[in-house]
């Protein structure tokens, strides 16, 4: 072979290669998964507690697959939601997220925002989501209708836990709640927040959009039991032997999604420790519809009682 032959056959090979692996980025990114994790969080003798955590969701008035499996999602007959955020990506996408969520908004349930609730998605470099956090935050682009969309839920009974402490009754379990506005904005107000969580709760809930460090600090030393959290899209690319190049924030790759403690080395009752939940989520910016190695995900939580 000459050497034009040997470079035309090297680059249509690189063509290849890169149109399978654009093909399979896209593929993975509507490869819809259910997760089921078990959590030693509840007082002995307590009835397992079903809580379905959704996150991340992203939506678009076309994104008609992640719609029907959404509303899958019922089937599962949780006692509790909790959605932590960035359920839009489109000015008419209040109705259709709430078309998709259907039944579950008749169960208890409660949330937060996150940035892309606030703020029209845009079109970007995605190679910038892989470099170091400057601080830039989009806030220049058009507001979405976050307003109406925390009104539909407040109406359905969702609560919402944007800066606010709150108690809910559940399976007749008493479940004490923190939240915090978005902190990948800056919109957390701890301060209103802070403070030792109810003591006279049997389950104690923080919640975030972002699984900040500074979010979880509080909650873990408020005494919270178990923090639920999102926005990092696991990584959204992972890579074999390596995992998540990114969080998106200040929480270390390694805890980039799924059930782990925090601090990372504390153990289960372990004082100023708790466990924590950070959800893959089920979306993307709809400029950059890829994922690698990191599934969209919803999560059923079963909490069981503590050994």
């Amino acid at each position: 072979m000459t050497a034009l032959g040997l470079i035309r056959s090297l680059s249509l090979a690189g063509s290849l290669l890169g149109g399978g692996l654009t093909a399979y980025a896209l593929a993975e990114a509507r490869a819809y998964t259910l997760r089921r994790v078990t959590v030693p969080v509840l007082p002995p003798g307590s009835p397992d507690l079903r809580v379905l955590h959704l996150s991340d969701i992203h939506m678009t008035p076309g994104q008609t697959r992640k719609q029907a499996w959404l509303r899958g999602l019922a089937d599962l007959d949780p006692d509790l939601v909790v959605n932590t955020g960035d359920n839009l990506s489109h000015h008419a996408s209040v109705p259709v997220v709430l078309d998709s969520l259907g039944p579950l908004v008749d169960v208890p349930g409660v949330f937060v925002l996150g940035s892309n609730d606030y703020f029209s998605p845009t079109l970007r470099n995605p190679l910038r989501y892989l470099l170091p956090d400057d601080g830039t935050r989009h806030t220049d682009s058009a507001q979405l209708p976050w307003r109406d969309l925390r009104e539909q839920l407040t109406d359905r009974g969702w609560l919402d836990l944007s800066n606010a402490r709150t108690t809910l009754e559940v399976r007749g379990l008493r479940i004490g709640f923190a939240g915090v506005d978005d902190p990948h904005l800056g919109y957390d107000r701890l301060d209103l927040v802070a403070g030792p969580a109810d003591p006279d709760a049997d389950l104690r809930l923080g919640v975030a959009h972002a699984p900040y460090l500074r979010v979880l600090d509080r909650f873990a030393a408020d005494g919270y039991d178990a923090i639920l959290a999102g926005h990092t899209h696991g990584g959204q690319v992972c890579l074999p032997g390596i995992g998540a190049l990114t969080t998106n924030c200040d929480l270390e790759p390694e805890r980039v999604k799924g059930l782990h403690r925090h601090p990372a080395s504390s153990a289960p009752g372990d004082p100023g420790s708790a466990w924590l939940h950070v959800s893959a989520g089920l979306g993307t910016s709809p400029y950059a519809r890829i994922r690698v190695a990191c599934r969209p995900e919803a999560t059923l939580l079963t909490l069981v009682a503590r050994d």
